[in-house]
């Protein structure tokens, strides 16, 4: 009964979030700001599927200039947890057959995402020279799960290339971003627990050459991997209190 309720007020919220989320589009299309829109009314949705969202930024804060977030990627939840920290000036880089997915691939694209082509190695790396263009000239941060697919719960999966060499072409820092294990989500579950989401200290690439794009990438990857079992044993204690 509780999976068919809660089936039926996401179909709901999805339908109103993109009906409003289209006409804005449409009035502003790929706007800076479209992606951060969307972002913060999916993660509306947290609460209805039972999962309390922790958002934790550097101690600092974040510095207010563009850069690459670099985000891990799990199950279909992301978009109900993830969402709750994407800042304003972010769009998204997705796989570019999601543009033929009926209506959500046309908001998507309208919205202000960039659309990837991973099949074709010679476009893929052109749209990430593309992208490191739009970074500086139009002062963008880009939202990139660096893995290229769902981990399923098998911890953090290797990463491509394409988001370092964005990063040190465009010379801006990258932030990696964590949302403890989300394996345990279900929707026939009332209580879903604590999903900690953690936005680590940016990172700097300023300096950096193309060679350095797999020391980077191995760098980040373990300080990644060690934070997210961190991370996992204290959502867990939360969720046992």
């Amino acid at each position: 009964m509780l999976l068919i309720l809660r089936s039926l007020i996401l179909a709901v919220m999805l339908l109103l979030a993109f009906v409003f989320g289209g006409l804005c589009c449409l009035l502003r299309p790929r706007h800076r700001d479209n992606v951060h829109m969307f972002a913060k009314i999916f993660s509306y949705a947290a609460p209805v599927l039972g999962i309390k969202v922790i958002v934790r930024k550097p101690s600092l804060g974040l510095k207010d200039e563009p850069c690459i977030y670099l985000a891990n990627h799990q199950n279909n939840f992301d978009m109900f947890t993830h969402t709750a920290a994407v800042p304003k000036g972010t769009v998204s880089l997705g796989k570019k057959s999601l543009a033929w997915v009926p209506f959500f691939g046309q908001i998507y694209w309208l919205s202000g995402n960039i659309l990837i082509d991973r099949k074709n190695r010679n476009k893929a790396f052109e749209t990430m020279a593309q992208t490191a263009r739009k970074i500086k000239d139009k002062c963008l941060s880009i939202w990139i799960f660096p893995e290229g697919t769902r981990s399923k719960g098998k911890g953090l999966l290797p990463f491509k290339s394409g988001a370092f060499h964005t990063a040190i072409e465009a010379g801006v820092s990258m932030v990696p971003v964590l949302a403890s294990c989300q394996g345990h989500i279900k929707m026939n579950r009332w209580d879903n627990g604590v999903v900690i989401i953690e936005m680590m200290e940016p990172i700097e690439t300023k300096g950096l050459a193309k060679n350095q794009v797999k020391e980077l990438s191995k760098r980040i990857h373990a300080l990644m991997s060690a934070r997210l079992t961190q991370l996992n044993r204290e959502a867990s204690a939360l969720m046992a209190k």
